[in-house]
């Protein structure tokens, strides 16, 4: 065992269920990393409520604002902005904890590749929350205030606003680790960059049904908003392969 992660002979030694065992582990884990981080980032709560709510604020006619209806709907906003933020704080972790469980299926100069793994898979998960907060949000959210008119008024509530931006943040994070996805499966032989160069066209149709399910409106710019940095990823992997295979 090597810093935690064992070697692919003593993976090989073990029967199914202690794979499942150290599944588990590994889950317990990244589950406890989350749920401090989350406590922790409650402490910051109204701070971070505050800049998740100015996509919407800034849409809203002058005076308007949040809403909650019933007495316990902003303590579980609350809650849930808190584990959003864990999770989000606790990334690096989290792939540690999934390069752990995987790396012994990798030969010896692939497993060398755990720093790159979590760093940039980091950066790509927060860094596609933060694309979809300035990028996304803002003309999202515009297009769907314009519906408000003399017979229509816009008044959202917490929970309802806070459940389509958390799944947004964390869709777009997901979206985001495209390419780390691609190369694993190149270091484990899945596929190639020459695989990857042949399905071009089918990479465009599954950018824009990925962008499709994502993005809050049909609005086919706002899906555009999303497919385009999708599909700069995928080239990105098909280089990434390239240098890893010299």
């Amino acid at each position: 065992m090597v810093n935690g992660i064992m070697t692919s002979d003593e993976q090989k030694e073990l029967p199914l269920t202690e794979h499942l065992r150290e599944l588990r582990q590994r889950l317990i884990r990244s589950l406890v990393v989350v749920v401090c981080l989350s406590v922790l980032a409650y402490g910051f709560i109204e701070p971070i409520f505050k800049a998740l709510s100015i996509p919407l604020l800034e849409v809203l006619p002058p005076g308007r604002s949040l809403i909650f209806t019933s007495y316990p709907e902003a303590f579980f906003t609350y809650i849930k902005l808190a584990i959003t933020t864990g999770v989000f704080l606790g990334a690096p972790w989290i792939l540690y904890e999934i390069w752990g469980f995987v790396a012994p299926g990798l030969y010896a100069h692939e497993r060398r590749l755990m720093a790159p793994f979590i760093i940039f898979g980091s950066i790509f998960f927060i860094g596609g929350g933060l694309f979809g907060y300035f990028i996304v949000f803002p003309a999202a959210f515009r297009f769907l205030a314009g519906y408000e008119s003399d017979i229509l008024s816009l008044y959202p509530s917490i929970s309802e606003y806070f459940t389509l931006t958390i799944r947004l943040l964390l869709g777009f994070g997901l979206a985001f680790e495209l390419p780390l996805i691609l190369v694993f499966l190149g270091l484990l032989g899945i596929i190639d960059s020459k695989v990857l160069r042949k399905n071009r066209k089918y990479a465009l149709l599954g950018a824009f049904i990925i962008a499709a399910i994502f993005t809050p409106t049909p609005d086919v710019l706002n899906q555009t908003l999303l497919a385009v940095p999708l599909l700069f990823l995928y080239e990105v992997s098909i280089w990434l392969l390239v240098f890893l295979r010299k």
